[in-house]
């Protein structure tokens, strides 16, 4: 008596495991991607040839062409603006500010702005420009 094998029909994969790790994965970067929302300002920012791309997880003050100073999509006060910069730092895990401001912004009030930051215990001050 000869033995014939029988020819073994290819099985279909169960596409049901590897569907909820493509799901869960999704899920995982859409909660831990983190969105840098800018402030509504009309801000022409100042051009530079030598600009570097800055942290986005750095706190943000915006200056705007009349001079008005925000953080936190509110208008502060020169003298709030280290206090506000300290209490920021504590929950960032960064140590930089970046100062976001129109390109005819008093060059005092950019300096004043800065200044604050950096006694507000801001390791790393950046001015935002556009290449």
């Amino acid at each position: 008596m000869k033995f014939i094998p029988k020819k073994h029909e290819p099985e279909a994969l169960d596409m049901s495991p590897l569907i909820d790790m493509v799901f869960i994965l999704l899920i995982f970067f859409a909660v831990s991607t983190t969105f840098v929302k800018d402030m509504q300002l009309e801000l022409e920012r100042p051009q530079a040839q030598t600009s570097a791309v800055s942290s986005s997880k750095s706190v943000r003050i915006y200056i705007d062409r009349d001079g008005t100073t925000y953080m936190n999509e509110q208008a502060v006060k020169p003298w709030m603006i280290q206090s506000f910069v300290r209490e920021a730092l504590t929950v960032s895990s960064s140590s930089s500010v970046l100062v976001i401001s129109d390109r005819l912004t008093p060059t005092e009030k950019l300096i004043e702005v800065v200044d604050q930051a950096k006694l507000g215990g801001a390791a790393e001050v950046g001015v935002a420009t556009q290449l």
